[in-house]
């Protein structure tokens, strides 16, 4: 995976404002009088998904997707809200952007809803109303000195493809995600430069195959409370269809885009640290298989 020194220093970014958030709680930081500067292709930005963001989850033209179907279904969400409006930054992304702007960003971090884009995946149209939307948003980011980072996929897929054929649990994914990613990099590639495929495949191989506790509420036995599943076996299958789609959709950008757009892709994970709970060498084999088990997707 390709790395730029601004990726890194944005997610230091992150890393260090959360630090900073604990630490005060526990201690008290000394002011700094002199003035701090950051080097000029550093990277200070906001973050959102579509799901959590957009709303207008049938406007112009958008299918539904897992997470439309498992909010509306009783019993999923504990006081039953949803995301058919949430922020209504679909209507509202011009104030959303002043609100950057006077932040003093200059970097956005947002997901396509695929199902803007194909509502029916590769079995249906492209939704041009969705293209335009997005042009419309990173034209208006840019205006405003503001680099839009892109992911393809936060969590949701469009409810044609679970319907059609088990969405992760199946190999056709991989073509249905590589032709998404091909549209999103014709249509958007010559303004964006910074592309996530899939964001925490991780948390959706378990959260969603073995836990069930996220769409498409699949697990057995012990692991949670779904009516079809197999939490020993699928959260693996999917695992393996994210990781493929990654690489389909990495090798059509550097192979058909990347020269001419300049840009680079990678993915994002969900992480957490590990440590041995002694010097044994049993603690510490333990301590890398579990690094290795959430890192080296």
């Amino acid at each position: 995976m390709e790395l730029s020194t601004s990726i890194i220093f944005f997610a230091f970014c992150v890393f260090f404002s959360s630090f900073i958030v604990s630490f005060s709680q526990t201690k008290k930081l000394s002011i700094v009088k002199e003035p701090v500067s950051f080097p000029r292709n550093f990277l200070f930005g906001t973050a959102s998904s579509c799901y959590q963001f957009e709303g207008a989850f049938l406007s112009d033209g958008k299918g539904l997707n897992n997470w439309d179907v498992f909010t509306h279904e009783a019993g999923h969400i504990v006081d039953g809200s949803n995301g058919d409006i949430a922020l209504d930054h679909y209507n509202r992304y011009e104030e959303d952007i002043k609100l950057m702007e006077d932040m003093g960003v200059n970097s956005f971090r947002f997901s396509i809803s695929w199902e803007r884009i194909l509502p029916k995946g590769m079995h249906g149209d492209v939704n041009m109303a969705g293209i335009q939307h997005y042009n419309k948003l990173i034209d208006a980011l840019l205006n405003k000195g503001i680099q839009p980072f892109v992911t393809l996929t936060h969590y949701d897929i469009p409810q044609e493809l679970e319907d059609r054929y088990g969405g992760w649990l199946s190999p056709k994914i991989q073509s249905d995600f590589g032709y998404y990613a091909d549209m999103c990099f014709k249509y958007f590639g010559d303004r964006v430069k910074y592309w996530v495929t899939i964001n925490e495949p991780n948390v959706i191989a378990v959260r969603g195959y073995r836990l069930g506790t996220f769409p498409p509420v699949r697990c057995s036995g012990l692991f949670g409370n779904c009516s079809v599943g197999n939490s020993e076996r699928e959260p693996f299958i999917a695992a393996h269809n994210m990781i493929l789609s990654h690489a389909s959709a990495v090798t059509i950008y550097r192979t058909k885009y990347q020269e001419r757009q300049g840009g680079m892709v990678g993915i994002s994970l969900n992480t957490q640290w590990y440590e041995p709970f002694s010097n044994s060498s049993q603690d510490n084999y333990a301590t890398q298989r579990a690094r290795s088990f959430v890192y080296n997707w």
